[in-house]
Parts: structure tokens; C-alpha cells; sequence
């Protein structure tokens, strides 16, 4: 547990955003290696922000959206929860928008990413009320006081049992009229779509450097550890689990953003 104090207002930038993902360049399936299911370990959050960066479709554009809605839903007193905050970037481009008086609670099931997470912070000579805290995202966290709840990249993650009861926490703990931001990698409505969105998408990760060895080897590490859903199936749990206000604010091919309010 951590703590410090005050806050800026202006909208964070493309400068702003890279300034907080200066790292090591991914290289983790840049050779043969043996299959194995994807962890968030040392190895992988040496290089995470580079990997995220050029594995995700405008993620910088995505981080700036969701400051940006922070800002409006974040309400001073309450808390602001990241959760799967992995090196804390959402938290460090909301720190720049929402009111000081704002606590922000990160939470990550790797103490890699957590530790990582600190260390930035420090850098970046964070100010406000914080903590950063190891929990099984795959149970049901304890939400308290919270206006606002990111979940960027990270219910993707979440086994599909304990999805709903993670989901209801969330939105139990949300104070009234408060949000719940959903950045996801998405299945297509369609077989066809779907098929044609993912090589969009390897075209991309080409684009930005990485060789079909790894886009190949990657997928393979993923394959039983990401597990998406179809958009439709993302907001009928938003829903069910009482959601009124769902609406997407970003997509591009098989990502999206969604933003539900209580």
C-alpha cells in the first residue's frame, strides 16, 4: 500500500502517453521456443509496454479516451479502480485528468506487473492517494466507493465461469451514475468477419515489425489463455448484471471499447 497527493488537467498527449511506455523492445517469440500458455512473469513485463503498444490498435488512442471519460465520472472522495492494471499506464494518464481528491486502487494478479506498476508511479512522481494491490481477478473483488472501474484488455483474461460474478462486483460496487470502461479484443457476429478481422490484424502486427514466427508462436501462447467474446455477448453481461447506459466508444476491426454507466 502507497500514498501521495495532487493532480493536472489537461488531456494527456501522444508525448504524454509515449513518455510513460519507455521500455525494452518485445522479443519474447522472436525464436523457437516450446508451446507454452502465455504468463504475465518477468519476461513478459520487462517488455510489456512495447509489446501492448504494437500489439493493440491505436492502444495509445484507446489510453486517451479513457482518460478522458475518467475524467468526466470520477468524482472527488470516491475511489477509481484499474483492475489487471499491469505497469499502471491507464492510471498514469488518468493522474493527469481526475480530481486529486480521487483514490486510485490498481489491482493485478502478477506482483510483476505490480511491482513494475510502483516503480513507474515513483517515476513519474505520482502525487495522489494510491494503492496497489495482488487480487485473483477471477473471483469477486471488493469494490468499494468506486466511480469509476477500468478494465482495459483485461476480462479477456478472466475464464468465462467467473466472468458474470466479476462483472456483478463491479457494477455492486459502483456508486450511482458511476462507469465501467470495457477495452476488449473481440470475436466477429460472423465467421466470416471473424476470419477476416484477425488477418487485418496480423497485417498490423507486420506493420509494426513483428514476423509471422512470432505473430505464430504468440497465438499459441494465447490460445487457451485469451478467450474472447463477440461484442453482443460483451454487453448482454454488461446487462445482466444490471447495466442500464452501454454504449461503444471505440472499434476497429475485432477491438472495441465500451463504456456502461449504473
Amino acid at each position: 500500500m502507497f500514498s501521495i497527493n495532487t493532480v493536472f488537467f489537461s488531456l494527456p498527449n501522444e508525448k504524454d502517453i509515449l513518455s510513460f511506455m519507455k521500455e525494452e523492445k518485445d522479443a519474447v517469440f522472436n525464436k523457437p521456443r516450446s508451446a507454452t500458455d502465455f504468463k504475465f512473469g518477468t519476461e513478459v513485463v520487462t517488455v510489456f509496454d512495447d509489446m501492448v503498444s504494437r500489439s493493440v490498435p491505436f492502444y495509445g488512442e484507446m489510453q486517451r479516451m479513457i482518460s478522458e471519460m475518467g475524467k468526466d465520472y470520477a468524482t472527488p472522495g470516491s475511489s477509481l479502480y484499474d483492475l489487471g492494471c499491469s505497469t499502471g499506464t491507464s492510471m498514469l494518464l488518468l493522474d493527469k485528468t481526475v480530481d486529486q481528491k480521487v483514490k486510485f486502487v490498481g489491482i493485478d494478479d502478477s506482483k510483476e506487473m505490480l511491482v513494475k506498476c510502483d516503480k513507474k508511479f515513483k517515476e513519474a512522481g505520482v502525487k495522489r492517494d494510491y494503492s496497489l494491490e495482488y487480487g485473483d481477478l477471477n473471483g469477486r473483488l471488493d469494490i468499494k466507493n468506486a466511480s469509476v472501474v477500468n478494465l482495459c484488455l483485461t476480462l479477456q483474461f478472466v475464464r468465462p465461469l467467473h466472468r458474470e460474478n466479476l462483472v456483478q462486483g463491479i457494477y455492486d460496487g459502483l456508486n450511482e451514475n458511476g462507469c465501467l470502461l470495457l477495452t476488449e479484443k473481440v470475436l466477429g457476429e460472423d465467421s466470416l468477419f471473424n476470419r477476416q478481422f484477425i488477418n487485418y490484424y496480423y497485417d498490423m502486427k507486420r506493420r509494426h515489425n513483428y514476423s509471422d514466427m512470432e505473430i505464430s508462436q504468440k497465438r499459441e501462447a494465447l490460445e487457451n489463455v485469451l478467450i474472447p467474446y463477440k461484442l453482443e455477448e460483451n454487453k448482454e453481461l454488461l446487462r445482466k448484471c444490471g447495466f442500464k447506459l452501454i454504449d461503444v466508444f471505440f472499434k476497429w476491426y475485432n477491438f472495441c471499447g465500451i463504456i456502461a454507466v449504473k
